[in-house]
Parts: structure tokens; C-alpha cells; sequence
């Protein structure tokens, strides 16, 4: 199992497949000064191995002041209730995914898959809209909405010493109505990502990209998912 990895300037890999327990979707943390910031919390099987990778980093899990969950799938936001319970972050999702989030619809989750029993947790901050900006520690969050996976899809980006950050979690889909998928939709919302020009792609699944591997990464996609 390997520990946490450093991504770029601030950013660094602490849950996921090999880092974690299989079934966790990657977890990124931020280091945002006076407080660190997760990209989504895994399945919840791996948060023990989780924090000792961010205390391995020189940080406290107890200094994650906020995770955000980038949708509502189990492999993205089944650790937020423990994480809540232990330390007492604030969440942040849009509000079109709220609902698997506080567990109005557990199909939304996709729970079922992992074979898992979904806790759902209290959103503290409701994205909405097309794109909102957060300070969070010293670092400005950029949330965008991108929705296709499901309704409530939000990419993440951070501008760092070493470029533009993106967090685009599950680009390469899978898609389902039970989901609320919209091929469509996902479609417009990876050209937004290619017009950010993004100089680091962290994904939820397939790690990280840099330089011109992003655009070609979600250029890929799109001509999988052709129309």
C-alpha cells in the first residue's frame, strides 16, 4: 500500500486504489494554509489508512476544515459521515446532488454496487448555479458546475505556483439513468474543462495528467461518447 504522494504545489494524493482501499475513488488533499481542504472522502473503508496518510504529510485529519464532495456516489462521499463524526468538517456539494448526499434517495449513491450501506450526512454549504468561488484557507476554490455523470457534478479548480489545478473526478463517466445521467449535458460540460486549460488534470479514477495529456484525456472521451 503506498502512502501519500505529492501531486504539485499543494496538493497531494491520499486515498484511492492502491493508497487506500480499492473500492475509494483518488482523495486529494489541499493544503490551504491555515486549514487543509479533501477532494471527496472514498467508500469509507480506507479513512483509518486515509489519515495516516495525512499525517505522514505533517498535517492533522483534525486540520480538514472542509471536504468536498464532488457527487453524490458512494465511492466519493461513503467516508463523509465518519470524517464528520470525527472531526467535524464541513461539507461542500451542489444542490442537485443533495439529495443522495442527505439521503433522500439512496439509488442515487449507487451504494448498491459496493454492496455498502450508505450513511448520509448534512450538506453544510450548497453549491448552486454555473460556477461559485470559496475562499477556504489562503487559496480561492473555483467550483464549476459540470453535470452529466449526475445532476450535481462539480469540477474543482485552484490556481498553484505550478499552474491551474483541476479536479475533474470521473470525466470518463459510466453513465445511467438511474443516476440522472445526461450524455448531452456532459458533452458542454467537457468543453468547459478543455477551455479552463488546466495545467494539472487530477481524476477520480484514472490519476493525474499534466500539460497537454489533460486536453487529450478529456478529448478521448468525448470521441468515445460521440454523439
Amino acid at each position: 500500500m503506498n502512502r501519500a504522494k505529492a501531486v504539485c504545489d499543494r496538493v497531494y494524493i491520499v486515498g484511492g486504489s492502491g493508497f487506500s482501499a480499492p473500492e475509494d475513488a483518488y482523495v486529494y488533499l489541499v493544503d490551504a494554509g491555515s486549514e487543509q481542504v479533501l477532494i471527496d472522502s472514498g467508500v469509507g473503508y480506507g479513512i483509518d489508512r486515509i489519515e495516516e496518510n495525512v499525517r505522514s504529510l505533517g498535517f492533522e485529519p483534525a486540520g480538514v476544515w472542509h471536504i468536498i464532495a464532488t457527487h453524490c456516489h458512494i465511492d466519493h462521499i461513503g467516508g463523509l459521515a465518519a470524517w464528520k463524526e470525527r472531526y467535524g468538517p464541513k461539507i461542500i456539494a451542489h444542490e442537485l446532488d443533495r439529495a443522495g448526499i442527505e439521503g433522500e434517495n439512496n439509488s442515487l449513491t449507487a451504494a448498491s454496487m459496493y454492496g455498502v450501506d450508505y450513511r448520509p450526512v448534512k450538506v453544510d454549504t450548497l453549491l448552486s448555479g454555473e460556477l461559485q468561488e470559496l475562499m477556504l484557507g489562503d487559496l480561492k476554490f473555483n467550483f464549476l458546475h459540470t453535470p452529466g455523470h449526475t445532476p450535481g457534478s462539480i469540477s474543482v479548480y485552484i490556481d498553484t505556483k505550478d499552474g491551474r489545478v483541476l479536479f475533474g473526478q470521473d470525466i470518463h463517466g459510466p453513465f445511467s439513468p438511474a443516476w440522472g445521467s445526461d450524455l448531452k449535458q456532459w458533452r458542454v460540460s467537457m468543453q468547459k474543462l478543455l477551455a479552463l486549460k488546466a495545467d494539472v488534470l487530477c481524476e477520480g479514477h484514472a490519476g493525474i495528467y499534466r500539460g497537454e495529456k489533460v486536453g487529450k484525456y478529456i478529448e478521448s472521451y468525448l470521441e468515445r461518447y460521440q454523439a
